[in-house]
């Protein structure tokens, strides 16, 4: 690599979906291989615990606020929490034979219609407020739980969004727990992930906030991305189901051999980026160890976390045989009493919309000196099918 140059294009690195290309700047969090994800150089282990609120202040004005500052941020927040008749209205009657993301999408390209001021600034704290109600809204009315109660943001950002879930069951502290400890782990990636660029893409040709992250909705929707969390607990559930929760590390060691043998794939592992196990996993698996320790699937996520490390570390051609932060969410989840796997993705977007808002108001007002960056415009070279 030549002085000054941080990446050079070769014709092999064409058609690899610009893996490691820098093309900008994160003000919000990094990704090390070794470290893990940090939010404004803070690693997220140190910020897991932390009240969601204190987080989303860190990630919008870059630093960590005094209780004082703390307090007026989250005052702020919650006389713009509460959506308009007709947005919530206009979400009741989408569909719901569509997938909960495709809903997510339509639901805040409606809430750009009736929410939006045009302003990335205004529009990013008040989607960043109006997220809990309008997620709720979205899951109760796919999952036909009827209305959705009003907001009570002083309750806190998930206690209020659990406040105004429909959901069958009791809702414990746990649960709540839970759903903050998610919120918080799942609010920023750096910038290249799927989901943020397109997001941060579709701003670039100057789309407001809502559509913006419309677009991030569906790129999040997929199972390479959102959706792994929940391939994942479908996969952590069919081996509970082959060896059962008494089964041993040698039970699970087998498993998963035979499983690459027959070239089976097996979920919840590697990363792009990392060479360690997740730092976001790590803070799960605690979490669970320490709460949820007898849950069946606990038990077996627990399992494939050491075998399954054990054996791919076997293999020289895998550069990252540790587990990522999907290999134990969606067991998590369903420990904390919500068993609904088709609203886990939605659920991540409701946290990724956070950090993404953010980035798009720095793209757009405070990149270049206040200019904003350019439209996004890649060059593709032709080339001749055969």
């Amino acid at each position: 690599m030549r002085e000054g140059v941080l990446f050079e294009i070769t014709k092999d690195g064409l058609e690899t979906g610009l893996r490691g290309v820098p093309v900008g700047y994160c003000v919000t969090s990094f990704v090390d291989a070794y470290k893990g994800l940090s939010y404004v150089g803070r690693p997220i282990a140190e910020l897991s615990n932390r009240d969601p609120m204190e987080v989303i202040y860190l990630l919008y004005y870059g630093e960590m606020g005094s209780k004082e500052q703390v307090a007026r941020f989250q005052k702020d927040l919650n006389h713009r929490a509460h959506c308009k008749e007709a947005t919530i209205a206009a979400i009741a009657a989408l569909p719901r034979q569509g997938a909960p993301m495709d809903v997510f999408a339509a639901a805040l390209l409606i809430a750009g219609m009736f929410e939006g001021t045009g302003n990335y600034r205004e529009d990013c704290l008040n989607v960043i407020a109006k997220l809990p109600q309008i997620v709720a809204g979205i899951i109760n009315t796919h999952a036909g739980w009827g209305t959705t109660p009003q907001p009570k943001p002083e309750m806190g950002y998930m206690e209020n969004f659990v406040h105004m879930l429909n959901m069958p069951g009791k809702k414990t502290p746990e649960l709540i727990q839970v759903m903050r400890l998610f919120n918080v782990i799942h609010y920023d990636h750096c910038g290249g992930n799927l989901s943020t660029f397109v997001g941060k893409a579709v701003a670039s040709g100057l789309e407001h906030m809502y559509g913006s992250l419309a677009a991030c909705i569906t790129a999040l929707a997929g199972p390479r991305h959102g959706r792994a969390n929940q391939d994942c607990l479908e996969f952590v559930q069919s081996v509970l189901d082959e060896v059962g929760e008494n089964a041993k590390p040698a039970d699970i060691e087998r498993l998963i051999r035979e499983k690459l043998a027959n070239n089976k794939l097996v979920f919840g592992f590697g990363h792009a980026v990392l060479r360690v196990e997740d730092a976001r996993a790590t803070v799960c698996y605690n979490y669970c160890q320490k709460h949820f320790a007898t849950n069946p699937l606990v038990k077996i996520a627990s399992l494939l976390r050491t075998e399954g490390s054990k054996v791919l570390k076997e293999n020289p051609k895998i550069s990252d045989p540790y587990p990522n932060i999907d290999a134990i969410t969606g067991s998590m989840l369903m420990a904390a009493g919500f068993p609904y796997p088709n609203y886990y993705a939605v659920l991540f977007g409701l946290s990724r919309c956070v950090g993404v808002a953010i980035q798009i108001v720095y793209e757009r007002l405070e990149a270049r000196d206040g200019k904003g960056t350019p439209i996004i415009r890649p060059l593709y070279l032709y080339k001749a099918r055969k």
